[in-house]
């Protein structure tokens, strides 16, 4: 299968490379010309810290903005929360339509929660989450029953997030009955539909999801996700439980979707080689704060945060040589997100921490064109 930028990923190779983008993608909507329209005219252009893309308002979907999400870690005897999870701590990011924008890091850094923030199955602690311009932090439930439609999930384990007492047809047809979109005959036609463009034949509809391989059950996954025609899908580690000729496969459809559909993706993995071939961008988080943002290409080429090279030296790499005379390797383990810690939250484990990274946290902050780190070593 051809993947976003004229690459392929076969079975046998899961990751392939893809060209430098800066955006939203050259091969989208966002085109060379609107981006030039953008460069011309600054009025027209918003440009805030932890995004590096120029490009107008009306092409940004998701504006995230001090986002907080703090879990109550222990109460008092009254009730009064006296110690908190810190999960996300102050995070901002835009995501252009179109675009699949990736957010990498380590377990427990809260990347998950951000993305659970966003589609509010979390009510979030304190921040902004504008969707096509309008803060959804601050609705209502019935106010979110719309936007419900036009934002689903594809989550990390399909066997969980499948009710294995309906069988396909019924889970499939299930966000359809609750929008009331279609009629009863539409929806079974409709379903049919998603199954061919998932991989899956019509006769796959009546059975139940015990049925089905892991693959297959994720592919079901898929075809539910897009049943009331969403724009935008959180990506919540879709491939990690999947064998790697598996993961490669379904990366191929799901690029294949959003170039048929016009789909908006936040892709979240640990699998850095994979989201370097399927996103436009990529974040990298660390203990609930953004550390990193650039195009998926500039950030593997050239990495700016002492974290995301250790990720990246990390990779395995087929050859021996390469490997034993390869980068840094991450040392330590991560901070308790319960930890109170003054500066910049990586300096514990940072070869190249200075005594001022122990007393200001960094800000993230351009550095190239296009691209944002949270470094004192950069300012």
């Amino acid at each position: 299968m051809s993947g976003k930028h004229g690459t392929t990923v076969s079975d046998a190779s899961p990751a392939a490379p893809k060209g430098t983008d800066f955006g939203a993608g050259e091969d989208r909507k966002t085109g060379a010309a609107s981006r030039s329209a953008a460069l011309a005219d600054p009025d027209s252009v918003r440009r805030e810290p932890a995004d590096g893309s120029l490009l107008p308002d009306r092409d940004v979907l998701i504006d995230v903005r001090g986002l907080k999400k703090y879990f109550p870690a222990s109460r008092s005897l009254f009730g009064r929360v006296t110690r908190e999870l810190k999960a996300v701590d102050d995070v901002s990011f835009r995501i252009h339509r179109g675009e699949t924008f990736g957010l990498v890091g380590e377990s427990g850094c809260g990347k998950s929660t951000t993305g659970r923030c966003i589609i509010r199955l979390h009510d979030v602690t304190s921040g902004k989450i504008s969707y096509d311009g309008r803060d959804m932090a601050a609705m209502t439930e019935k106010e979110l029953k719309p936007y419900r439609k036009r934002m689903q999930a594809i989550f990390q384990d399909p066997y969980s997030s499948l009710n294995p007492g309906m069988n396909v047809l019924q889970l499939i047809s299930e966000p359809m009955e609750i929008h009331s979109a279609y009629s009863r005959a539409e929806r079974r036609e409709r379903v049919f539909e998603l199954l061919a463009k998932v991989g899956l034949k019509s006769e796959h509809a009546e059975r139940y999801p015990h049925e089905f391989s892991g693959g297959q059950r994720q592919r079901i996954s898929i075809a539910r996700s897009l049943a009331a025609g969403p724009e935008f899908v959180l990506c919540d580690e879709p491939i990690s439980a999947l064998d790697v000729s598996v993961q490669a496969q379904v990366v191929n459809m799901l690029e294949e979707l959003q170039d048929e559909l016009g789909l908006t993706y936040l892709f979240i993995a640990h699998d850095l080689s994979m989201v370097r071939h399927i996103s436009t961008r990529i974040g990298v988080m660390y203990l609930g704060k953004l550390v990193e943002v650039a195009p998926s290409e500039e950030l593997y080429t050239n990495p700016a945060h002492p974290y995301t090279e250790a990720l990246l030296s990390a990779i395995p790499v087929p050859d021996p040589k390469a490997a034993a005379a390869g980068g840094r390797i991450l040392q330590g383990d991560l901070p308790s997100p319960l930890e109170t810690i003054t500066g910049c939250k990586f300096r514990s484990r940072c070869p190249f921490a200075i005594g001022r990274c122990a007393v200001q946290e960094p800000e993230l902050r351009e550095i190239a064109p296009g691209h944002y780190a949270a470094c004192h070593l950069h300012e």
